[in-house]
């Protein structure tokens, strides 16, 4: 998988939202940061489970680390 490939896995909102979670925001912070709903983010939160191959939300960033998306 190409560079450009791994950076667009995530939506420029499901990164948004990961973004938010890295910076310790709960998902009423996150919403309200955003604008958004609460339920929004949660389902954002699930798109990205899914695309990670993720079991919760510490596992959205340790792989979103491992693959690149994200760097410390």
């Amino acid at each position: 998988m190409s560079i450009g490939a791994i950076e667009n896995i995530l939506t420029p909102r499901e990164r948004d939202v990961l973004d938010l979670m890295v910076a310790e925001q709960t998902i009423n912070q996150i919403a309200d940061s955003l604008y958004i709903g609460k339920e929004t983010v949660i389902s954002h939160r699930k798109n990205m489970m899914l695309k990670l191959g993720a079991k919760n939300a510490v596992g959205i960033v340790v792989r979103a680390l491992r693959i690149g998306i994200l760097v410390v």
